[in-house]
C-alpha cells in the first residue's frame, strides 16, 4: 500500500553513486524530509518492503539488482511512488520505467530543486487521490469503467493496469469531454508541476495510456493529439 505521509514526508533514496547520495539525503533532510538512503538495489528492495514510504527515488544503474528489477519486483506488492533517475539521452531506460509502473523520471544531471519539486507535486497528486471523489461527476457514456478506489479502468472486465498518474490523466480527459486539454494544463492540473520543454513525462504517459487501452481491446474512444493544441479523449469517428 501507499503510506499517508504524516509529519515529515519519509523518502527511500536508493543511488550508489556516493557524492550524489549524500548530497540528496542532505539536502532533502534540510528540506524537512525523513529520508533513508540504501546503495544498492537488493538492499532498498527489502527496506521499500519492510518500511512505509511515501516516494523511492531510485537510481537505474544499479550494482546487482538494477533499478529496473527493483521497480518490477516492488510493484508486486507496493504502490509507492517510484520516481527514477537515468543519465540524459538514455530513453529506453525511461520508456521501460513508465512501463513497469514508474509514476516519474529525473535525467542526470539535475538540481535538488527540481528534485525537490518533483518529489513534492508526487506528494499533491497522492492527497489529491485520497479526497472523496465529487458524487455529481458524470460517468462515461460508453462501456469504459473507471474505478476510483483502485485507480484503474475496466472493460469488458479487464483491467488497464493504469498507475495513478495515468490513471488520472485519462480521467481528467474523460471529464472534459470533447475539451482539447493543453500540455500546460495537464502538467499543472494533474502531475501538479509547470510544463517545461524538455520533460517528456507527460508523453510518456500517454504513450502507456494509449497502449494499455489498446491491449485490453478498448476503442470506442481515442486518446488523440491534436498538434499545436494538446490531447484529447474522442470516439474514433471523431475530429
Amino acid at each position: 500500500m501507499t503510506p499517508i505521509a504524516v509529519g515529515h514526508p519519509r523518502i527511500l533514496s536508493i543511488e550508489d553513486d556516493l557524492v550524489l547520495g549524500a548530497y540528496v539525503h542532505e539536502h532533502l533532510g534540510r528540506s524537512g524530509f525523513q529520508v533513508t538512503w540504501c546503495q544498492n538495489g537488493q538492499e532498498g528492495l527489502k527496506v521499500a518492503r519492510e518500511q512505509a514510504f511515501d516516494v523511492v527515488l531510485m537510481d537505474i544503474l544499479l550494482p546487482g539488482l538494477d533499478g529496473l528489477s527493483v521497480l518490477t519486483q516492488l510493484r508486486r506488492s507496493h504502490s509507492t511512488p517510484v520516481v527514477l533517475m537515468s543519465a540524459l539521452g538514455a530513453e529506453e531506460d525511461r520508456i521501460s520505467g513508465f512501463r513497469l509502473g514508474a509514476d516519474d523520471y529525473l535525467p542526470k544531471p539535475f538540481s535538488m530543486v527540481e528534485l525537490r519539486v518533483r518529489i513534492e507535486a508526487i506528494l499533491r497528486r497522492v492527497a489529491l487521490d485520497r479526497r472523496p471523489m465529487p458524487t455529481a461527476v458524470t460517468p462515461s457514456m460508453d462501456s469504459l469503467h473507471f474505478d476510483d478506489e483502485r485507480f484503474d479502468v475496466f472493460y469488458t472486465g479487464q483491467a488497464a493496469g493504469l498507475t495513478r498518474s495515468e490513471y488520472r490523466l485519462l480521467e481528467t480527459l474523460d471529464r472534459h469531454g470533447d475539451d482539447v486539454l493543453s500540455k500546460a494544463f495537464l502538467y499543472q492540473h494533474v502531475l501538479q508541476r509547470g510544463y517545461a520543454a524538455h520533460d517528456r513525462s507527460l508523453d510518456m504517459h500517454i504513450s502507456q495510456i494509449r497502449r494499455k487501452l489498446k491491449a485490453i481491446g478498448y476503442t470506442e474512444r481515442e486518446l488523440r493529439t491534436v498538434w499545436g493544441k494538446g490531447y484529447i479523449l474522442s470516439a474514433t469517428d471523431d475530429l
